[in-house]
């Protein structure tokens, strides 16, 4: 059975990941650390969960080893005040609002809260620790409000900055930070890790995995939006390709209906983009297929990736959008 998926905040245990921790903890402990850390690499690696762990051990956390180099008991009194969101020399920059719907962006109103936040001495604390989760949901207002920080570095400061695409990020941002990479787990550790938190079996760990790009807590959160279904879905369509099973597109299409909707319209596309690269691939490596097909799957891999995007830009229906991409797809095929 599947746990539910915990906010970083209340994660107490972070494995893969001890280069980072023990090299922001050697510049910690020689007085060394600097003001912001650039927490890189792809999502669902734990970077926040680590943002949360340095931000403990940076309050006063009392150190907890059997937790790893950063951990910090769930007792401890400053744990119990990050996870309650009451330390009042921590601040939290997310995407996600108080009421836990998500919004477009990090309004910029809070990002300008920053300067103000750093300008005061710690309360509590040794430090004042701000964590951005993640950079790249910052408008480029924001951003702008965040490099203000960057540029006037607080002396007992230090800002965590979580990406998942640091090139798409100011120049200026990237460069006045000290970037730490998290890298992907080993897979076989990533699909122990998998079975254990998200209840799947050692095929399906393997294809969450896959569709993650290797990332353990994404495929987590993958298989919690009920991602394999919607591959079976997709692998079905295109399997009967030239044929459409009209009924079950119907289906298919009914589920696209609001906030839900959306993200299920999405993913059913990227789904579709990925194995209709799957098939591009396999046919460059047969020798019966030449190089006409291949460009029309090229083709049908690009209006795939397209379509969602000016369904949403354009506020397009959702479900004429489907039948305009298995129209598509049936002439290609």
């Amino acid at each position: 059975m599947s746990e539910a998926i915990p906010h970083a905040k209340d994660v107490f245990d972070l494995d893969g990941q001890t280069g980072a921790e023990m090299a922001f903890l050697h510049a910690l402990e020689r007085g060394r650390l600097h003001h912001a850390w650039l927490l890189a690499g792809p999502e669902g690696l734990g970077k926040a969960t680590f943002a949360f762990r340095a931000a403990r051990r940076l309050l006063g956390a009392a150190p907890d080893p059997s937790r790893g180099p950063l951990g910090a008991s769930p007792d401890d009194t400053v744990s119990r005040q990050v996870a309650a969101r009451s330390h009042p020399d921590l601040m939290v920059l997310q995407r996600e609002a108080e009421d836990g719907k998500p919004r477009k962006s990090i309004p910029v109103d809070e990002a300008r809260a920053l300067p103000e936040f750093f300008a005061k001495s710690p309360a509590t604390a040794p430090y004042r620790v701000a964590i951005i989760d993640a950079a790249d949901d910052l408008n480029v207002n924001a951003a702008n409000a965040v490099l203000k920080t960057l540029e006037e570095p607080p002396p007992r400061g230090v800002l965590l900055l979580v990406t998942h695409s640091p090139g798409g990020l100011l120049a200026t941002i990237r460069s006045r930070c000290r970037r730490l990479r998290f890298e992907t787990p080993p897979r076989d550790a990533a699909r122990h890790w998998l079975m254990a938190h998200a209840g799947v079996g050692e095929h399906d760990a393997e294809r969450l995995l896959s569709m993650a790009r290797g990332a353990p807590a994404r495929a987590w959160r993958l298989a919690e939006a009920g991602v394999l279904d919607v591959d079976d879905q997709a692998r079905e369509l295109l399997r009967d390709l030239p044929r459409v099973n009209d009924s079950a597109a119907l289906l298919i299409a009914e589920k696209f209906r609001g906030a839900e909707g959306a993200a299920r319209f999405e993913m059913l596309f990227d789904r579709l983009a990925d194995q209709v690269h799957e098939m591009a691939a396999g046919q460059a490596l047969a020798a019966d297929h030449g190089a006409h097909a291949l460009d029309r799957w090229a083709e049908a891999h690009e209006m795939l990736v397209r379509i969602p995007r000016e369904a949403e830009a354009l506020n397009l229906d959702r479900a004429d959008s489907f039948f305009t991409a298995l129209a598509r797809l049936r002439a290609i095929a």
